[in-house]
């Protein structure tokens, strides 16, 4: 199985241990599930880590490189628009599409309201514990 995370997904999985984001991504870990990301959704993930929790430059680096251990980075080519409110969202779309990802896991309400987007079925992690369960 093939899955994409974004910024939100990853901000809830690694700050509260209690979180369903975190014990669903150890789960994904356990399961050798391949979880994908990309450069762009990293840096917008260190960037929310020092703006909204006041994490130093360093601690940043350092719960980036633990992730960097799980997540697989690719590159896309794929571009699409399908976003019009939040038109950043459309790069975890994108990195879902080169993946060949089956899910986008996420709480962010834009990709959200899509449900799918072709082959991508888009989700909260509250919905992904029985999918995952295995």
């Amino acid at each position: 199985m093939r899955i994409t995370v974004d910024t939100n997904f990853l901000i809830s999985a690694t700050q509260w241990d209690y979180s369903v984001a975190h014990k669903l991504l150890k789960k994904l870990i356990e399961n050798d599930v391949k979880i994908f990301s990309t450069k762009e959704i990293l840096d917008e993930f260190a960037e929310v880590l020092k703006r909204d929790f006041r994490y130093h430059k360093k601690e940043v680096e350092k719960i980036i490189e633990t992730l960097m251990q799980v997540l697989t980075i690719i590159s896309t080519k794929i571009k699409v628009d399908i976003v019009k409110d939040d038109p950043d969202d459309n790069k975890v779309i994108e990195c879902a599409l080169e993946s060949s990802s089956e899910y986008i896991l996420t709480y962010d309400k834009h990709l959200l309201r899509l449900i799918k987007y072709e082959q991508v079925k888009i989700i909260r992690p509250e919905e992904a514990k029985d999918i995952f369960a295995k």
